[in-house]
């Protein structure tokens, strides 16, 4: 019996040591947070994209979140994220005598797309074919993002050596990697800026 009090003090002592350490800690009452049952998390790439092949970088613009911008003397695309943030990709933009400047809306998005090369650049190439399916080897690259009813794309290339150049007949050119990366992120409707 005297070994059985022993024991039963032995774990009073203890437990009243742990809740003395505890008050001795002061720590101010945190509150209570009610969740309902029916809550989930948000997935985390909704509430921060991740881009890996883009570089975050400043960027101060009156642009929305989600637009796009093309600064051509750069030869840089930036993906605007707001509050002064952008995700800057290196292009290709258009070669002496192709350049333009305007802003249109993204109206269509699509992998791996066919090409069908303007009449205009059909006569000054007639070598050209008049269709090329998508793939590895069409000019298009992996994804093109249709700016408006122009004949101008935002697309991958299967020359990566143009990129940082100006070098093509109007469209904007990204490596295929970077305009998979874009493609994720960019939505129809969304503003493009060409400066």
């Amino acid at each position: 019996m005297n070994k059985i009090f022993k024991i039963a003090a032995a774990a009073v002592f203890t437990s009243l040591m742990a809740v003395s350490a505890q008050a001795a800690e002061k720590k101010p009452f945190q509150g209570v947070v009610i969740v309902p049952a029916s809550y989930s998390a948000p997935a985390q790439d909704q509430t921060q994209p991740s881009f890996k092949r883009g570089k975050v970088v400043s960027y101060a613009s009156d642009k929305k979140p989600g637009s796009i911008i093309v600064d051509t003397n750069t030869n840089h695309l930036y993906y605007v994220l707001g509050m002064d943030r952008a995700v800057m990709y290196r292009v290709a933009s258009a070669k002496p005598g192709f350049e333009w400047q305007g802003t249109n809306k993204v109206s269509a998005k699509t992998q791996w797309p066919d090409w069908r090369p303007p009449v205009e650049m059909q006569a000054r190439r007639p070598e050209l074919p008049s269709f090329m399916a998508g793939g590895p080897k069409n000019p298009l690259g992996a994804r093109a993002i249709y700016l408006g009813s122009t004949i101008y794309r935002i697309h991958g290339t299967n020359e990566p050596s143009s990129i940082g150049k100006s070098a093509s007949s109007g469209c904007i050119r990204m490596l295929n990697d970077d305009v998979s990366e874009l493609y994720q992120f960019v939505k129809v409707g969304a503003e493009v800026t060409v400066l």
